[in-house]
Formats: structure tokens, sequence, C-alpha cells
């Protein structure tokens, strides 16, 4: 169905890239559609690595995005284990490791990388680890084992999920977060206590408001000792301080860089011929620039850039929701909280939900154990129709609101 390079090449081997391709062939694409990774594996989700991955509930093999037969079916190349280290714009190519391939479009769908603790405080040390990738969690999945003494550093989603997982193994964990509280970007307080409470009562200690100094060891890490002189014995250390969006391929072509790889309304960057989509890509939204990390934002950007390649000229409207698994409960979040200023919160047999107001406009709605408030809150939020915070904390029935 085509040959490799030249058509349409994608850089990336997660969740966009896998879209773009099944997007193209689905709208009818027969031209050739090449996807280049520098992972040996095909393209594969990364949500379950923290959690069915790594607890050994889900194999490699279901967590792959489309099967081998699919993509050979298809007519899509897959160039895996292959490193872009360079594009010439003029001449529409790519140069890789593996040589030099054409491109007619290209999509950038980089991803992000995660930050590491410097070096200075021992960031580098052996049993430090990160969670972003197979190999990530391949290397330090030998870790968890019962007994052993986690510390993880930072109160966000990944790592609460990493201290999940590893006190459902038997290890022991504390959790250390610098700012006041865990979640302090991302949720409110009244959806940090309920996850804090949720921890505790699993047995993880969470240090909150305490920076760290440096992590101890030589030829391995062995604890973490903090701002406040504490000293927190480590078998081995899980950082979760957030992201980095990995757009240096795209710098070094000449491309816009803000907050990612900066795309218009249709995904499409300073270049007309190459595009960009996922935790890679920041795109217009209400008067900024948004980058979004979510498999959700993945997905649908990763299809609005394949219908725009082949002519569509379809803006891209983010419809945000996202989820965390940790211990027995499901924390699913809809919309954006950013420039709220109130919090209502309901209850339900054994859950609750927050929703998050700008006046009496509805943005956003964490539910945790709740699938029927996010269900409706998704739904109020995408515009079906107008709500009030006193609609919300006095109405028993949601769906009511959705007619």
């Amino acid at each position: 169905m085509g040959q490799e390079g030249a058509g349409i090449v994608v850089v990336g081997g997660g969740q966009a890239a896998a879209s773009i391709a099944a997007k193209l062939r689905g709208l009818g694409y027969v031209g050739a559609v090449t996807v280049i990774g520098a992972e040996p594996v095909p393209p594969y989700q990364r949500p379950p690595l923290s959690k069915g991955y790594l607890l050994g509930e889900m194999p490699l093999d279901r967590l792959t995005l489309r099967g081998d037969d699919w993509w050979a079916a298809n007519g899509v190349t897959l160039r895996m284990g292959t490193r872009v280290t360079g594009i010439d714009r003029a001449a529409k190519t790519l140069q890789t490791e593996a040589g030099v391939i054409g491109y007619e479009q290209l999509a950038l769908c980089t991803g992000a990388s995660p930050r590491r603790l410097p070096a200075t405080i021992g960031g580098d040390l052996p049993g430090v680890f990160t969670v972003r990738n197979l190999a990530d969690v391949d290397a330090m999945a030998p870790e968890f084992r019962p007994g052993r003494r986690l510390v993880v550093i930072g109160g966000g989603y990944i790592g609460l999920e990493a201290a999940a997982v590893a006190r459902k193994l038997g290890l022991t964990v504390t959790l250390v977060e610098a700012a006041a509280r865990i979640l302090g970007r991302v949720a409110c307080a009244e959806t940090a206590d309920a996850i804090r409470d949720l921890h505790r009562a699993h047995g993880v200690e969470i240090i909150e408001g305490t920076g760290l100094k440096r992590l101890t060891g030589d030829s391995h890490v062995t604890g973490a000792e903090l701002t406040d002189g504490r000293l927190i014995p480590a078998d081995f250390v899980i950082t979760g301080i957030g992201v980095t969006p990995d757009a240096a391929l795209a710098q070094a072509a000449g491309l816009t860089v803000a907050n990612g790889i900066a795309v218009d309304e249709y995904c499409r960057t300073a270049d007309p011929a190459i595009w960009a989509a996922g935790d890679c890509a920041s795109f217009p939204h209400a008067g900024e620039r948004l980058r979004l990390e979510s498999v959700g934002n993945a997905i649908d950007m990763g299809e609005t850039v394949a219908a725009n390649m082949l002519g569509a000229n379809r803006p891209y409207l983010p419809k945000p929701w996202f989820w965390s698994d940790q211990f027995d409960a499901k924390l699913q979040i809809a919309g954006l909280n950013t420039g709220h200023d109130r919090v209502v919160t309901r209850h339900a047999e054994g859950g609750l939900s927050n929703w998050y107001f700008r006046g009496d406009r509805l943005l956003a709605v964490d539910a945790l154990n709740d699938p029927r408030a996010f269900m409706v809150g998704k739904r109020l939020i995408e515009g079906v129709r107008p709500v009030t915070p006193v609609q919300i904390e006095t109405t028993p029935d949601l769906k009511v609101l959705l007619k």
C-alpha cells in the first residue's frame, strides 16, 4: 500500500503517532505511511506502565496499541529503534541513525521526558528511577519486592500511582512533596485530602511542605535527606517531578517552540508541511498556549492532524479528560480547573466529586469512585446546557441536568 519514506512520516512511538496512522488509513489515504520510533517496540500505551504493567497484571502484548498484523495489513511501515537526529525542511528529509528518509508531510509526536533531579544532589545515583517508558519500568521492576523501602519524590499523579503500586506489593513507602500539599498544581484541596486519606489508610507515609536536600549514597542510593534534617532510608527512589516536552528536534529545525512545539488551531507548525500532536505540542486555547499531557488529547489531536493532512481544515477543539488509578480507587477528571474560584463537593455512595466553577461557569470535575458524576460533568462541560453551583449542590439525580 505504499513504500517506505516519502508520503506521510510520523516521528514518535506513542498514542498520538498510532492515532495518526490509523486515522489516515480510516479516512482512505493510500499513500506511504511510515512511523519512526526511538524505542525498540511498536507504539504502546504508557498510562498502564505505572499501574497494571508494574503490578504484573498487564503483559507487554496488551500494552501495544495495534497488533503486528494490523500494521502489515494496513501498509504502515514501522521503523522502531530508530532515532531521528535532524530535519532538513528545505529538502523535506529526516536524518536518522539508519540514514535519510524523505517526507511529503511530517508529524512530530515526540512526547515528553521526565525531569530528573540534579546530579549534584544525587539524581544520577544507581537506584534512582523515573517513570515514563517501558525501559524505565522494566529497569525498576526488580526493586518491587516485599519489605523493600521506596522513597517517592513528588506528590503528583505519577508519584502517587507508583506509591500505590509499591504498597500493594508489600513495600514500605514514603512520599515527599516539597509544596504545601500533594496535587498542588493539578487539583483542589478537597481532592488532595481524599487522595491523601486513601494513601495513609493503605500505609503510605506522606510528608508535605518539606523539600529534598539531597539523596545519599555512593555506589547506590541509600536514602533521602530532607530540608528539615530528616533522613529517610531508601533501597530505591522514584522521582515524579513533572515532564518537559521533547521539542529539541523541532527547535533545531527552526520551528517555533513555546511550551512545546507551537502549532496553530489546525495543529500545523510554522512549516506548512509539518504538524505536531500529543504531549510535545502546544496549541492556542482561550487566548493562551495550552499543552495537555493525556491519552485523550493525544488521540483527538492525532486524529485532527490526520484529517487536516488530507485537507479537512478542521480546528482542534480539546475536550480534556484524564484518569488515575490508585489502590481500589479511580479518579476521573473532566475539563480544566485553571481559574476556578469555587469548588462544590458532592458525596456519593463510596465516592465523591468536586466541581470547579468560575462564577456560574462549570470548568471541571474530579470524580473519585463516582463514574456517574464524571459522565454528567464531562457532558455539561462540553456544553450540553449551563449549570450553576446551586444546581450541583441541590440536584439529587445529576442526570436530570442533562435533559
